[in-house]
């Protein structure tokens, strides 16, 4: 079979790729491994679906943990409002909700698939789903694609949009890298991203299943900040997650002490606490500590707090020192936790490493060692926060691939 452009895996990225490349009239075809495209974007945003989100270009920029300079061209040639455009043309309407995630008015991942799956076959793209691409053989003027049970596919251009290797149950198994080192690309290794993190302390398990909002975290490797931020964080049976905390794991690499202290007031200085504490003694004079807490936190907090305190729950707030009141104080400024690692990769939203950027032409997706041959999504070397943003990473480059191949 012969195509002039052949995309490999058919994510979001792949999905918009072949369509793109088709729109012009060139002969496409997308090639899926599983038996339906998508998989992944199915359980994106907890099956809701974060298509972007409605921030300027700017922030897309902020937003990038990894090699933001080399998505300049990406995001300005096809930005979070073209993207909205379009699928709204295509009969996905969308909403924006908070942070300026823009979902679909539908809250079903289902329908940004069908929505992507229906562009594509509209443009006239092939879809063979079910097929493995094997290798990918490049000759003196075209790429030969070995698929499994024998098929061979060739094509003037192929873009690999293969993914990541988070969630390997999806498809995302790391062929791409496989590919692009095959044909003398560099790989950084991939490392995995926006995933929870493991803390030291044990007792976190005390409060799994507690979901705070409007909290502020500091991310600290030894003394010196490394992230911070504002919003919802989880506490879990082995440590701390939450779109927060994901944000903040795209900053710890390699070796270190790190810490994750957690603002529990962030809207309150240490003096406005402490005076907003003393005040709910004094209502409270007979009451013993561990039942003088509950106007101030989660009562699913209120034990460990007290615990961690060193105040016996038992003692009159009357009988509080000045001192241990100001230690209760620290600890809700500082609620701490040393972080032991991250979980696995296959848990991680993204994957963070991929083809080396320095390998690929930031204003064609185009490989500098082949030409011919483009990259797309979450298989180069580019991750960023929570919100939106990696998967208009993956339209962006995606956009630009097929425009190019």
């Amino acid at each position: 079979m012969n195509y002039q452009v052949a995309v490999i895996g058919g994510g979001p990225a792949g999905m918009l790729a072949c369509a793109v490349a088709a729109s012009g009239g060139k002969k496409v075809c997308l090639i899926e491994k599983n038996k339906v495209l998508g998989k992944k974007l199915l359980i994106t945003g907890k099956g809701r679906c974060n298509v972007t989100n409605a921030a300027p270009i700017e922030d897309f920029i902020a937003n990038t943990a990894v090699n933001a300079n080399f998505m300049y061209s990406s995001f300005y040639s096809f930005t979070n409002e073209d993207l909205m455009s379009l699928l709204e043309n295509e009969g996905l309407k969308l909403k924006t909700e908070r942070g300026k995630r823009v979902f679909p008015q539908s809250d079903k991942a289902f329908d940004v698939r069908n929505v992507l799956a229906d562009y594509a076959r509209k443009n006239g793209v092939d879809i063979i789903v079910g097929s493995n691409v094997q290798a990918i053989n490049r000759t003196d003027s075209a790429y030969e694609l070995e698929l499994s049970g024998g098929k061979k596919i060739t094509a003037m251009s192929v873009i690999v949009a293969t993914g990541g290797v988070s969630y390997p149950l999806t498809g995302s198994t790391g062929d791409g890298y496989r590919f692009a080192k095959e044909l003398g690309h560099s790989i950084i290794e991939p490392k995995a991203s926006l995933v929870p993190l493991v803390t030291k302390e044990k007792y976190v398990s005390e409060i799994m299943g507690l979901s705070l909002k409007n909290v502020s975290i500091r991310l600290l490797k030894g003394k010196k900040e490394m992230f911070s931020d504002f919003g919802e964080m989880l506490f879990t049976h082995f440590g701390l997650s939450g779109p927060i905390i994901l944000s903040a794991s795209s900053h710890i690499r390699g070796e270190g002490d790190y810490k994750i202290e957690i603002d529990l007031k962030p809207a309150l200085d240490f003096k406005t606490l402490d005076n907003r504490i003393l005040r709910d003694f004094e209502k409270e004079k007979n009451k013993d500590f561990i039942n003088s807490l509950d106007a101030l936190l989660p009562k699913k907090l209120i034990p460990l707090i007290v615990k961690l305190s060193g105040i016996d729950g038992r003692t009159k707030v009357n009988s509080i020192t000045r001192e241990q009141r100001h230690a209760l104080v620290s600890l809700i400024k500082s609620f701490t936790f040393s972080v032991e690692g991250k979980r696995p990769v296959s848990e991680a939203i993204i994957t963070s490493g991929g083809v080396c950027v320095k390998e690929i032409n930031p204003a064609t997706m185009e490989s500098k060692l082949c030409p011919g041959l483009f990259f797309a999504g979450e298989v180069i070397d580019v991750d960023a926060y929570t919100g939106g943003f990696n998967l208009q990473i993956a339209f962006s480059t995606a956009y630009l691939a097929g425009m190019n191949a």
